[in-house]
């Protein structure tokens, strides 16, 4: 399998994902500015939205979207535990917090990266971020992952969408539960190996 990411974006979460599960892979860096690849060529061509993450298989189909990325690559291992299995409760619970990072989490913190964006925007997306994530505050409440005591892969999304704070300075200090969050979640082996691989402090 390939991996198309940029480095801290939301393909950090499915490059963790293949790590935690053991999958075999490669990673290919993009250039989201120029959509090109390491050799010059057009993105595009692979991934036509121009975004990550992407994952090519062995059989030449591409997967994109992150939370379907990140089921795929949790059910071709099963064994690793990282979503509950297909067609129970708590797998739909795993996509209704996907969901929930998807919408009200990643995508609020995007007009924080436009240098475009009007003050005005990034105010009221500020304003919306403190309500989710105190949401996702009360989601850790009295257990040290979102599904409860095991690592699933709405976990390696979340610690991604987080870990964006520290860039757009948004301020996780009111939010204790999810700095320990933060530090559980980074202290994974997987976790660490899939940072290093992108070129980011662990």
């Amino acid at each position: 399998m390939k991996l198309y990411f940029a480095p801290a974006a939301c393909s950090l979460a499915s490059h963790i994902a293949l790590e935690e599960a053991g999958l075999k892979h490669e990673i290919i860096r993009v250039d989201l500015r120029s959509k090109t690849l390491p050799d010059g060529s057009d993105y595009r061509l692979i991934c036509p939205q121009g975004y990550v993450p992407a994952l090519q298989l062995k059989n030449g189909e591409l997967l994109s979207e992150g939370p379907a990325l990140l089921q795929y690559i949790a059910d071709q291992a099963p064994a690793a535990n990282l979503a509950p299995a297909n067609g129970s409760f708590s797998r739909y619970r795993l996509q209704s917090l996907l969901n929930f990072i998807a919408t009200e989490l990643h995508k609020n913190f995007t007009p924080l990266f436009d240098p475009t964006a009007a003050d005005v925007t990034k105010d009221a997306t500020r304003a919306r971020l403190t309500i989710r994530l105190a949401q996702a505050e009360q989601l850790l409440n009295a257990q040290n992952f979102l599904l409860g005591d095991y690592f699933t892969v709405a976990d390696a999304y979340l610690f991604t969408v987080l870990g964006w704070a520290r860039m757009v300075n948004v301020d996780l200090m009111p939010y204790p539960l999810l700095q320990q969050f933060q530090q559980r979640v980074q202290s994974r082996p997987a976790v660490q190996r899939a940072m290093l691989a992108e070129g980011l402090k662990v």
